[in-house]
This record gives C-alpha cells, structure tokens and sequence, in this order.
C-alpha cells in the first residue's frame, strides 16, 4: 500500500529526532517546518518540553518585507531567529531539519542562522 508524502516525511523526520536526541548532549534544537509557501523555525527545550524562541514566514516583519524567492524568505526567517536566540541567551543548538532534504529553503534558513550567530 503506497504511504503519504507527508507520512514519509514525518518517519523520516522520527529517525532524525532519535538520531539527534541520542548525540545532543543536552543541547536545544532548531526545528524547521517548511510547507508549499512557508517556513517556520523554532528552537525547543526537550528536557521541559518548551519552545524557546520561534519564527515564521506569516510573521508581519517577514511578509512585508518578503520581496523576491521563497528561499530569500526563508533567509530572513533564519536570520530573524538567529536574532531571537541571542536575545534570549542561546548560542548551541542542533538543527532537525524535520525530515526534509538538506537543500534549497532549509539551507537558506541553516545559513541565515549560522551568520546570525548560531552554532550548529
């Protein structure tokens, strides 16, 4: 029986969290949502369960200033977290790319937030 792309997606991104959650030594993870239009980024607290800090592409600041690609989108989304984390003391985290490939959006993000002072 063929299985959803969105279920594929989701036992894709299980294994990565395992992978992750066994490697992290503790540290917070940068977990990134990415839909057809948007992107969404946050950087959990596992151990509590919290969300620490957070963008999006619907976000005022991003939609109004989102002029060109979705992948340019998904820079400033990167670059406006980077910008959160520092206010809120985070410098180490690990990023869970949720299942998705490594490339394009989710790349642009990771580099945004690597500039922006994270370390991953």
């Amino acid at each position: 029986m063929a299985k959803s792309k969105v279920l594929m997606r989701q036992r894709r991104a299980g294994r990565t969290r395992a992978k992750l959650a066994r490697n992290a030594n503790g540290k917070l993870r940068l977990s990134v949502f990415r839909s057809g239009r948007n992107i969404a980024a946050q950087i959990i607290d596992d151990r509590a369960g919290r969300t620490l800090a957070s963008a999006s592409s619907l976000e005022k600041d991003v939609r109004t200033s989102s002029e060109g690609s979705k992948t340019d989108t998904a820079g400033k989304v990167g670059q406006l977290l980077a910008e959160r984390a520092k206010a809120a003391g985070i410098e180490d985290v690990v990023f869970d790319r949720g299942g998705y490939i490594f490339h394009g959006r989710v790349k642009a993000l990771a580099d945004a937030a690597r500039e922006g002072g994270l370390k991953f």
